[in-house]
C-alpha cells in the first residue's frame, strides 16, 4: 500500500495514519483530547504521545472538559507522579486550564466542532498538489496562525499556530496526506460527506 512516508514501519504509527489522520472529526471530547495531546506534544515526536495515549485518557478521564475542568492541585500532584504520561507541571496545568475554557467556549458556540471548523481554511488556500516538499512546508497557515490568537486572547496556553496546525491535519480540517497516498482519497470522500458543524 503506498501511504505517506513519516509514519515509517511502525505498527501504531501506520494504523494511526492509515485510520485515524486527516479524517474529519465533529466529535468534542476528541477534539478536547487532540488540543490537548498536540500541546503535550510540544518539543516532542507525536509517536511518543501516541504510545501513551491510552495512559493520557485514564489520568485526564478521558478528556472530558467538564470532568478536567474541576481537578485541582491534589490532581496536579498525582498526574506530576504518573509515569504513563509526560510529567511537565506546565503541559498538566495548561490542560485543565483549557479544559475550562473550552466549556466556556462550547457555552459560547454550542460546540468545540462549531468553533474548530470554523477556521477550516478555502479550498483556494491549499495546494493543488500535496507533494513531500509541499507538506515539508505547511507547519503553519493563515488559518492556524489566526485560530491560534483567538484561543489565546480566549485565555487557552500550549495552543501556537505550529501546534493548531498539526491539530487542523489531524482532526480533518485539511487534507495533508500525499497526493500518491491510498488514504488520501478516503479522507477527501469524507471531508465532501461531512455535514459542517455550524
Amino acid at each position: 500500500m503506498k501511504r505517506c512516508a513519516w509514519p515509517g514501519e511502525d505498527p501504531l504509527y501506520v494504523r494511526y495514519h492509515d485510520e485515524e489522520w486527516g479524517r474529519p472529526v465533529t466529535d468534542d471530547t476528541r477534539l478536547f483530547e487532540k488540543i490537548c495531546l498536540e500541546g503535550f506534544q510540544a518539543g516532542l515526536s507525536w509517536i511518543t504521545i501516541l504510545r501513551k495515549r491510552e495512559n493520557f485518557r485514564k489520568a485526564f478521564t478521558g478528556f472530558d472538559p467538564a470532568a478536567v475542568a474541576r481537578f485541582g492541585p491534589k490532581d496536579v500532584q498525582r498526574l506530576l507522579k504518573d509515569e504513563g504520561i509526560v510529567r511537565h507541571r506546565g503541559k498538566i496545568e495548561s490542560t485543565i486550564n483549557n479544559a475550562k475554557r473550552a466549556l466556556a467556549l462550547m457555552e459560547e458556540k454550542g460546540s468545540l466542532a462549531a468553533y474548530f471548523w470554523s477556521w477550516e481554511p478555502p479550498a483556494a488556500d491549499r495546494p493543488q498538489r500535496m507533494t513531500p516538499a509541499e507538506l515539508k512546508k505547511l507547519t503553519t497557515s493563515r488559518q492556524s496562525i489566526a485560530m491560534s490568537k483567538d484561543l489565546k486572547k480566549r485565555g487557552w496556553s500550549f495552543v501556537g499556530p505550529t501546534t493548531s496546525y498539526a491539530f487542523m491535519q489531524a482532526m480533518g480540517l485539511v487534507n495533508d496526506h500525499l497526493h500518491d497516498c491510498e488514504v488520501r482519497a478516503e479522507v477527501e470522500r469524507a471531508r465532501v460527506k461531512l455535514k459542517r458543524p455550524r
